[in-house]
């Protein structure tokens, strides 16, 4: 708090003037000391301005209720919901997620500083508190053709912005361990702000040297045998549970089998839909699901609330205290994570709030939404490239294994292509998969990550073509073929990712889309498009396809 503010406030803390909002004899979760009090909960002006005995304008009946200070998800990407950022803060916020540390390296992929710059100015206006992490990987990989390059000194632009915490997740581990020059000058300018981690495969001293490099936070961790390897090398392991990948329970049973200190532990969603936020919660239902696990209601409050404030050094929030922020939770219910109502800056978060979820896209720079150049592509150039090996899918899984065409025969293959779409430079790869299984039709996305460029798989050549040309006509967005006609298309005309519609509709679409694509043929336990989507990112095991041709993500080396 600054000194301007306390010498304003410090009146309703002393008791000689009456505060605006007072929670009257509530049950406060004091994260900070592992207790729970009954007292007052004094609010001014935004801040929490005294817990004992006080007297307020308004005052709220707490008797039968607890109170913790609003919930932080300490790593998201506000493009995966395909909506507007401020749509998903709002129905987030509901369910008592206060603070938001978002990394918005789908945008900068796409359309560099702009596209960030779209996010912040998104979420302006927003009812809780939105920062970002500067994408750190623009590309994820050197080779990678993205829309755009950020280096260090592209981040000098924007990184004293009030809203920038520090550096995104660090994905080229490579880069740090192998000490390449241009992620040491993106290290070195933030090395004294929290810098995202992306640990994904390093063990023992590459771990280490990769934390050494003053990596402050990790959230691939799938087991607890890797979280705890992650909190041992000094780091905070984020606790992820989001609509894709959920790893909060293998986490928290480990957590609790072994007694473990839970202090360098948090909660995270990296990509959680809105239709999933409605039906469950956000980090609400984290904390419900670690405390049904059996870890103690405090100590799950405590990693949603207080841990993360440490981690990003967000001095303000975190904790119930004089001078934090009144951002709060107010639940009817402890272990069940009950909501009752939610504060923001001392206000009452209202279901009829205006998230403004509209998007005037003719006012918005042509760098975000033109970005879909492919016309140069033709038909012929769908002949597979790479006959050897393949891409075979996991189920449940964003990880893929690497198999010789001529020897497997476990599922059903389908081809994939890949087209540049940001710099007509006509780089483009096509390959075999397996275990995807439409049949009688093709899927298409411009939402391939990180570089985001187009992805088409199918079982023929005509299917795919009307679903690659399609893409093109909306300027971005997903499309389903059957039989030679679009059953569906979903436009996503900000930067490839992001719709002009609002949440109910485009979950409407993507719904229809997705039953249809199983009826199609499309396997249970492949989502046809989220799938499809990260077999281009060359950051995860084991293979991926690429515009320069199938990497091989253990060997580093493309594939012939």
């Amino acid at each position: 708090m600054k000194i301007t503010d306390y010498k304003k406030l410090v009146d309703y803390t002393l008791g000689n003037k009456k505060s605006e909002l007072v929670l009257k004899d509530i049950n406060i979760l004091m994260v900070q000391s592992g207790e729970i009090i009954k007292s007052d909960l004094a609010i001014q002006d935004g801040y929490i301005v005294g817990i004992g005995e006080y007297s307020g304008e308004i005052e709220f009946d707490g008797s039968d209720k607890f109170v913790s200070p609003g919930f932080v998800d300490s790593h998201l990407h506000f493009e995966s919901t395909m909506t507007n950022p401020n749509e998903l803060v709002y129905h987030a916020s509901l369910s008592g997620t206060t603070t938001f540390i978002a990394d918005p390296h789908e945008a900068a992929n796409v359309s560099g500083s702009i596209g960030i710059k779209y996010i912040l100015d998104s979420t302006e206006n927003s009812c809780a508190d939105v920062y970002i992490m500067m994408p750190s990987c623009v590309p994820a990989k050197d080779s990678e053709d993205s829309g755009f390059v950020m280096n260090a000194q592209d981040m000098k632009q924007l990184m004293y912005h009030p809203r920038i915490l520090g550096l995104g997740e660090v994905m080229d581990c490579g880069s740090v361990i192998n000490l390449k020059p241009s992620m040491l000058n993106k290290l070195e300018l933030f090395q004294n702000m929290p810098i995202d981690g992306h640990a994904l495969g390093l063990k023992l001293k590459n771990l280490s040297a990769y934390a050494m490099a003053n990596i402050s936070s990790d959230h691939e961790c799938s087991t607890y045998e890797e979280a705890i390897a992650i909190v041992r090398n000094g780091l905070f392991a984020h606790i992820r549970e989001g609509s894709a990948a959920k790893n909060l329970e293998k986490i928290v049973k480990g957590i609790i089998e072994n007694n473990t200190d839970t202090t360098r532990f948090t909660f995270c969603t990296d990509d959680k839909h809105i239709e999933d936020i409605k039906k469950d919660g956000h980090i609400s239902f984290n904390i419900r699901k670690a405390i049904s696990l059996g870890m103690p209601p405090i100590a799950a409050y405590k990693i949603a609330t207080y841990n993360p404030a440490q981690c990003y050094s967000l001095k303000d929030i975190g904790m119930i205290s004089p001078g934090k922020k009144a951002n709060l939770v107010i639940l009817d219910d402890l272990e069940n994570v009950k909501i009752n109502s939610v504060l923001y800056n001392g206000r009452f978060i209202r279901e009829d709030y205006d998230y403004g979820y509209t998007q005037d896209i003719e006012n918005l720079p042509k760098s975000i939404v033109e970005t879909v150049h492919a016309d140069w592509f033709e038909k012929s150039m769908l002949k597979v490239k790479n006959s050897t090996y393949g891409i075979q899918l996991v189920k449940n899984e964003l990880l893929t294994k690497k198999v010789k065409v001529s020897e497997h025969t476990q599922s059903k293959s389908n081809k994939v292509v890949v087209v540049e779409r940001h710099h007509d430079t006509k780089k483009y790869h096509s390959s075999m998969v397996f275990g995807y299984g439409i049949e009688n039709g093709a899927v298409a996305s411009s939402v391939s990550h990180d570089s985001h460029n187009i992805i088409v798989v199918g079982d023929n050549d005509e299917d795919m073509m009307i679903a690659l040309e399609c893409i093109k006509e909306m300027n971005g967005g997903y499309v389903l073929v059957e039989n030679g006609k679009v059953y569906e298309r979903l436009p996503l005309p900000i930067m490839g990712l992001i719709s002009d519609l609002n949440s109910d509709k485009v979950n409407e679409r993507l719904h229809r889309m997705i039953k249809k694509a199983h009826e199609m043929g499309v396997e249970a336990g492949i989502e046809p498009f989220i799938s499809l989507s990260f077999i281009a990112l060359p950051v995860i095991p084991e293979v991926r396809i690429t515009t320069n041709g199938l990497y091989d993500v253990v060997e580093d080396c493309y594939l012939e």
